[in-house]
């Protein structure tokens, strides 16, 4: 089969478009034919060795998989072959077949195209965890979503919306703020034109945000938690910024405010059931018509390292998608 394999850490422009080995399952493995698979900012550390983990080489990128099952392993598994599935590998993606276990797929939605189930996990599953069960999001509260316009950040404003909130979008151009708006937000700012702080103190009558969505991190995260409320809760989601920022904990202390961790795939693997109940949520909506990911654009396998790179670039509005089919 064919895939994009990484064989040492490096830029986009180092991975490998070749042929590799097809996997066989172990007992409680399933291997899929991949349909589509979406590109998320992690993808672009895993392959410089800057992520959490770093897989062992040759491997490939890729988490958000979704596809057709083409063989199930020895122990009993709630899937047979030909099922249409959705799921989560912790790499691997970028690939025409990939394994993966049985508790980390899902039965793909009818009506949902296989681009729009490769792009839904990770982004709502971790925007979602995040607001309910990190930051305890209540009805008529005030979101501030940094990085608005990606992946995550736009996933946010559409959950934090739906959830009841007030929801103020912060991103670097016009265009997608525009797109935010689209997608449920109440204000906008633009911080590469208004100073956060000041203009979120501003659209709040001085009382601050109750939550601040962060996985951009850099300078904003400061700017964006002195102008928290009284015990609100800032969110760190990632570091798309490049810079993990020094944080005086004594704002936090003036403010009664807490800063919350978030990782989801770390939730998924440790609160298996609090984790199923979520997507099992997310899935109900999306069939509702009250959730869609923003598909930006779509690339072939083969270009796969030119999504990383568009990605890097912050050239992406919403999700982008390796389709196998094109």
């Amino acid at each position: 089969m064919k895939a994009i394999v990484c064989n040492q850490f490096g830029q986009p422009n180092t991975l490998q478009y070749q042929e590799v080995a097809t996997p066989s399952p172990k007992e409680d493995e399933i291997l899929i034919s991949v349909k589509a698979c979406s590109v998320n900012f992690p993808d672009t550390l895993i392959i410089q060795g800057k992520y959490q983990f770093r897989p062992p080489f040759p491997f490939s990128p890729g988490s958000d998989v979704a596809g057709i099952v083409l063989q199930v392993g020895k122990q009993r598994s709630p899937f047979k072959v030909g099922d249409a599935v959705v799921g989560f590998v912790p790499f691997g993606g970028f690939a025409e077949q990939v394994l993966i276990k049985s508790s980390d797929c899902f039965p793909k939605p009818k009506g949902m195209t296989m681009v729009n189930a490769a792009a839904f996990l990770l982004a709502y599953g971790t925007s979602y965890h995040a607001l309910k069960d990190r930051a305890n999001l209540l009805k008529d509260e005030t979101v501030l979503v940094l990085g608005a316009s990606g992946g995550v950040g736009l996933t946010a404003v559409e959950l934090a919306k739906l959830m009841g909130a007030k929801v103020i979008a912060a991103a670097s151009t016009k265009e997608k703020l525009a797109l935010c708006q689209q997608f449920g937000a109440d204000e906008v700012i633009h911080y590469q034109e208004e100073n956060l702080k000041d203009r979120v103190k501003e659209l709040t009558n001085g009382k601050g945000v109750d939550v601040i969505f962060d996985p951009v991190g850099g300078s904003f995260s400061e700017a964006a938690l002195r102008a928290i409320a009284w015990k609100g809760r800032h969110l760190v989601v990632g570091f798309a910024n490049g810079e993990i920022p020094k944080i005086p904990v004594n704002l936090t202390l003036l403010k009664g405010a807490s800063i919350v961790g978030v990782f989801w795939g770390a939730f998924a693997q440790k609160e298996p059931q609090k984790s199923l109940a979520n997507i099992q949520q997310l899935l109900t909506w999306f069939s509702k018509g009250k959730i869609n990911p923003h598909i930006d654009k779509t690339y072939s396998l083969q270009d796969a390292p030119k999504a990383l790179e568009d990605m890097m670039q912050r050239k992406v509005k919403g999700k982008i998608v390796i389709d196998m089919e094109l």
